[in-house]
């Protein structure tokens, strides 16, 4: 795959696929590590005077977090200064052509368009776009995973390149030797992990993941079953061999901590973060670890009083002098919360991330070489 060192970028027209992709609360864009990460790519196509079209999406079609790219533009202009274009597609021509050297700009949410979801060389979006350009970067790590036209549509046509995110990206990840890792496997979402559950593998259960998987061997947690109803089931007592399972949880009686056994479930309250027991066995598994692999946090690290999980975690992950890998949106932004030193790589992505290190390969990666 080509570095953005293999090409003369002075005068060209690069089209250039990011992922700005956040949570939104009450309508405003919250800003994460991806912003900062970018930027990076943006900057040294600036500096080396090509003109600069970005192409993101926010969210999927019909759901709340679907939105413009408005927000996003001027977030990401903290960093370096991006105008954003309220159209994508053809209706986009013009201010391309016109563009001066160096100037970059973000066209609206490239998922408005529904050809985004057909990733073919022959789709109308890439014919009409793709003229107008000399080039093609991917910084998209994260969306790599997703046959859109975006990410494999653009490559078949253009001159492509990696950009420096998912260079980084690419280089730590096959550092990590997934066979000797040890995993922890937490977060909300529990499908993305069952991925990566294999016999072999060392693995310690925390977060949404943790309890399904104590569900699966038969714990009733009370509160929590049924907060999870629609989840129960998604996790099988058969595939969770070499998982180690929390012995204790923090439940939360208003706003305070209170931690409850095991042996004290079924419980009227919910369950907000690992207990203390059980961080400091897993801090004990951590020291112990030559490669660490971790995916999702332990708790609600954002409530001061359900933080403890994910906070101790990391910072027992920062002080193993092994290699480390910490991936996930909220991952990433708790290294950044908790101030973490001392981890080898800290990954944005989540799908991708998971397919990666399970062994499939990228579409998005794939296109590219």
């Amino acid at each position: 795959m080509n570095t953005l060192s293999k090409a003369n970028f002075k005068g060209k027209k690069v089209l250039v696929r990011i992922d700005l992709n956040s949570e939104i609360i009450n309508n405003k864009v919250i800003e994460n590590q991806r912003f900062k990460a970018h930027s990076k790519t943006i900057k040294e196509l600036k500096k080396k005077k090509a003109k600069i079209v970005l192409l993101a999406h926010q969210g999927r079609p019909k759901q709340k977090d679907f939105t413009d790219l408005k927000q996003h533009a001027k977030i990401l202009s903290k960093y370096v200064k991006v105008k954003f274009v309220p159209i994508v597609g053809k209706e986009s021509r013009s201010i391309i052509d016109n563009l001066k050297e160096g100037e970059v700009i973000l066209l609206d949410n490239v998922r408005k368009l529904k050809d985004e979801y057909e990733g073919s060389k022959n789709n109308k979006f890439v014919k009409v776009l793709s003229k107008h350009f000399d080039y093609y970067v991917n910084d998209a790590f994260s969306n790599s995973h997703r046959k859109h036209a975006s990410m494999v549509g653009f490559p078949k046509v253009l001159k492509s390149f990696m950009g420096r995110n998912l260079e980084e990206e690419v280089k730590a990840l096959k550092k990590l030797h997934v066979g000797k890792a040890l995993f922890i496997l937490g977060g909300a979402k529990p499908k993305d992990n069952i991925k990566l559950l294999n016999n072999k593998r060392k693995i310690l259960s925390c977060g949404l993941f943790g309890q399904l998987s104590l569900i699966a061997k038969g714990v009733n947690f009370g509160a929590q079953n049924k907060f999870l109803k629609n989840k129960i089931g998604i996790v099988k007592k058969s595939k969770l061999k070499n998982v180690q399972f929390p012995m204790d949880f923090a439940i939360k009686i208003g706003n305070k901590r209170k931690e409850l056994q095991l042996n004290e479930f079924p419980s009227k309250y919910e369950i907000f973060d690992i207990g203390g027991r059980t961080i400091e066995l897993y801090k004990e598994e951590i020291k112990k670890a030559k490669i660490i692999f971790m995916k999702g946090v332990p708790g609600d690290f954002l409530n001061e009083n359900f933080s403890k999980g994910t906070r101790e975690i990391l910072k027992a992950i920062g002080k193993n002098k092994g290699f480390s890998v910490v991936g996930g949106g909220s991952s990433s932004d708790a290294v950044s919360k908790f101030k973490i030193k001392g981890i080898n790589h800290i990954s944005l992505s989540g799908g991708a991330l998971i397919e990666f290190v399970s062994g499939k390969k990228l579409v998005g990666l794939e296109v590219l070489k």
